[in-house]
């Protein structure tokens, strides 16, 4: 859990347009095609921010003349069947707790937040969302609209919810929705203005150089005649990352429609993976189920690193260098690269066949090391180099496959390498084979003094 205090761990900029759902634009989606890869990257990013929760503001959900809205839970559901595409909906459970904490935090500065009971979600909220889930990103939510009051009232508002989750403790993320500019050329929904484009590029820019707060200072009749629907959004999201460190980054930007749509990210206060991250995974994984059977639960918020797919060897050593087991897999098999560790680790405690399993009185004198391989390349023999890449070898059947890492303390020629990894896939000496090299990222423990 986050400690207090900058809790809001990652905000953005999300376009709603329903033509970027597959299932409503279908072949038009060719022309939101960049869109929908940023809204993949962003989810993405989100994720490793490890946000339990994400709070999301659109300028669709029903407006009230002088109070922002809510939608009521335990959960929130929206379908697409006003865009042809009634089987494709969205749903996640709300956070009730959050929702409350901001409407306190709202009501200290003389806010109210009308709840909307039994509503569906409306498509500015729905779009962002369903790329959320279909990204991966699982959670409780808390959906908004904002309302006619005035540009500051936005921003106070923001800065009433960072209130509310710093309070709250946990990791939170912030999706701003909003489409910009809709006259941008002759076929536009709401006509064409040539001066719109100006509109859109002050924002653009604005991120750019990392300074929101010249989205704030952007004229009113500018606005007005962009006929953006988004700016009370971002100024939302703009109070609510007030006093954080600004990480703004324009991750997509294009209006083949007429209309601006934006990806963007304004903070992301994801941590760094450091070299001790990935073996102190593996030994907390190890540690835990040896003395009381328990799998660890995967970590949030550590970083793109442990939250991607990848697969990974972990290897034990005892303090003299012994080996005492070593497991991995050649291609992932688990959602996060987080989940692979602790998987193969305590596969490598327990199930290598070479070694007794780790008794508990072993623990502390053993040191852990975890190689996470990069996409392997078929080779030849002529071009192995057992000091950088390790070796695949396959048999023609490609019934049978072995494996050797790199930089392994005595293995000092590709006749070697090559020889030992076909004889753990159980491949006859002298049998035709297939060749690939990988190289691995190698994360070791500190040697203890």
């Amino acid at each position: 859990m986050t400690t207090q205090g900058n809790c809001l761990v990652f905000s953005g900029i999300a376009p709603h347009p329903p033509i970027m759902v597959p299932e409503v634009g279908r072949e038009s989606i060719v022309g939101v095609r960049r869109s929908i890869e940023a809204m993949s990257e962003l989810s993405e990013r989100l994720i490793a921010s490890g946000a339990e929760s994400v709070i999301l503001i659109s300028p669709h959900a029903p407006l009230e003349a002088d109070s922002f809205v809510a939608y009521e839970g335990p959960e929130v559901y929206g379908d697409f069947a006003n865009f042809r595409a009634p089987e494709t909906s969205v749903s996640a459970p709300v956070d009730d707790q959050l929702l409350a904490a901001i409407s306190d935090a709202a009501a200290n500065d003389g806010y109210s937040i009308s709840t909307l009971a039994d509503s569906d979600l409306d498509h500015g909220t729905a779009v962002p969302l369903y790329f959320l889930l279909r990204n991966g990103w699982q959670g409780r939510v808390v959906a908004l609209g904002y309302s006619f009051l005035s540009n500051e009232d936005h921003l106070r508002f923001g800065a009433c919810i960072k209130r509310a989750v710093d309070a709250g403790g946990r990791p939170v993320g912030f999706i701003a929705s909003g489409d910009l500019s809709h006259r941008l050329a002759p076929h536009a929904p709401a006509g064409f203005n040539r001066e719109a484009h100006m509109f859109d590029e002050n924002v653009v820019a604005a991120l750019r150089a990392n300074n929101p707060q010249a989205i704030v200072e952007i004229d009113h009749n500018l606005r007005k005649l962009a006929g953006e629907c988004g700016y009370r959004s971002i100024l939302v999201a703009i109070g609510a990352s007030s006093g954080l460190p600004l990480s703004c980054e324009v991750m997509n930007y294009e209006a083949p429609f007429g209309v601006g749509y934006l990806v963007a990210q304004l903070i992301n206060q994801t941590p760094a993976v450091t070299a001790e991250d990935l073996p102190r995974l593996a030994r907390e994984a190890v540690e835990e189920f040896i003395r009381s059977g328990n799998v660890i639960e995967a970590p949030h918020g550590l970083g793109p690193l442990l939250s991607a797919r990848a697969p990974c060897f972990v290897s034990l050593k005892t303090l003299d260098g012994e080996l005492r087991g070593c497991i991995g897999t050649i291609e992932p098999a688990r959602e996060t690269l987080a989940r692979e560790i602790i998987a193969n680790a305590i596969s490598a405690a327990i199930s290598d066949p070479r070694f007794d399993p780790v008794a508990e009185e072993e623990l502390p004198n053993l040191r852990y090391s975890v190689d996470v391989l990069l996409p392997a390349e078929e080779t030849t023999f002529a071009e192995l180099d057992p000091a950088m890449f390790g070796v695949i070898v396959e048999d023609e059947s490609r019934a049978l496959r072995g494996l050797l890492l790199p930089d392994i303390p005595g293995i000092e020629t590709a006749e070697q390498q090559v020889e030992i990894a076909a004889r753990k896939a159980g491949i006859p000496r002298g049998a035709r084979v297939k060749l690939w090299r990988f190289r691995v990222d190698r994360f070791r423990e500190a040697e203890k003094i």
